[in-house]
């Protein structure tokens, strides 16, 4: 069990500070910036490699929404959901601790929104809190479908973690100018702790919008997909 709770800290802690990491210290360097396209890569990588890494000790899901999806989904035991929730957060605090103390090196650092989730005004294009709450519970039902269908026996063996770190892709492509794309709990909190403005009041939404979301992708799974 604590190799298992270790995985899910590590790979938790490499999704944030490698996808937090790429918005806060290189998306908006002039010149050199990665824009939200090298984001939506950065975070799509961070999964890809660590699924790869850690994934075959833990099982790789390294966000509270796709633990609780795949319990929804008879993929993983109740009794461990909490236990594995809480060592996601542990990873992704530690890792936001990290980049706060790296991004506040820099002279005349100005941290702001610090990477942290929100709707409204802090929306990166000024989404409503109904788009980003539709938008959060609708991607996270399609990253459960595809973690579950790319994790099913007749799926080809090996290949589960590049279909994921694509489809995290995609969801950042989408959904970075919606509400800076969560459709992971502890990748939200650990961000809103650190950041300036309204992250802390607006996290509700990024615990329950992705919870929603993933249960509501595993019971389409169950209902359609999971077959012999």
């Amino acid at each position: 069990m604590q190799k298992q709770l270790s995985a899910e800290a590590l790979g938790t802690f490499w999704l944030v500070f490698g996808g937090c990491g790429s918005a806060v210290l290189a998306a908006g360097v002039p010149e050199l910036g990665i824009g939200f396209v090298g984001v939506s890569m950065a975070f799509g990588l961070t999964v890809l490699t660590m699924a790869y890494a850690v994934g075959g000790i833990s099982g790789g899901h390294f966000n509270p929404a796709v633990t609780v999806g795949l319990t929804v989904a008879g993929r993983f035991p109740g009794s461990l959901v909490l236990p594995y929730i809480l060592a996601q957060l542990a990873g992704a605090i530690a890792a936001a601790a990290v980049l706060y103390v790296i991004a506040s090196g820099k002279a005349g650092a100005e941290l702001g929104s610090f990477a942290a989730n929100g709707y409204g005004a802090a929306s990166p294009d000024g989404y409503s809190m109904m788009a980003g709450l539709l938008a959060e519970i609708v991607l996270t039902a399609f990253f459960l479908m595809v973690i579950l269908g790319v994790t099913h026996g007749r799926a080809p063996v090996g290949f589960a973690p590049i279909a994921i770190g694509l489809a995290l892709t995609l969801i950042h492509l989408i959904s970075i100018p919606v509400t800076n794309t969560s459709v992971n709990p502890a990748r939200s909190t650990s961000q809103a702790i650190f950041a300036q403005g309204p992250a802390l009041a607006q996290l509700w939404l990024f615990w329950v919008a992705p919870m929603i979301g993933a249960a509501i992708g595993a019971l389409i799974w169950k209902a359609f997909g999971e077959t012999d």
